[in-house]
């Protein structure tokens, strides 16, 4: 699966972009129909603090597979954007199971 990880408007972090790569090499591993995966991670304005936001679009197989979500931090970002994604492809994955 190729990985492309976009920093919208603030500076790139290089750890951020590890953790992210190795969290969806996993998802990778587990379904390997993935093609792609286009990573943004942007900043709101929001008084609260609930300002980070990461998007993940993934190319499969189908119709895209797309979740975003707004947290604390992007670590958080990251594992609730995946979680939404997970339930997707698992989804996604049982409409394969009569093929393979």
């Amino acid at each position: 699966m190729t990985i492309s990880i976009q920093y919208v408007k603030m500076p790139h972090s290089e750890t951020m972009t590890e953790y992210t790569i190795g969290k969806l090499q996993k998802l990778a591993k587990k379904y390997e129909w993935l093609i792609k995966a286009t990573v943004h991670f942007k900043k709101d304005k929001d008084p609260a603090g609930i300002d980070k936001i990461c998007e993940i679009e993934l190319s499969a197989p189908g119709p895209r597979i797309f979740a975003t979500s707004k947290e604390k931090n992007f670590e958080m970002a990251v594992k609730e954007t995946l979680s939404d994604l997970e339930k997707q492809l698992k989804k996604r994955k049982s409409t394969f199971a009569p093929y393979s």
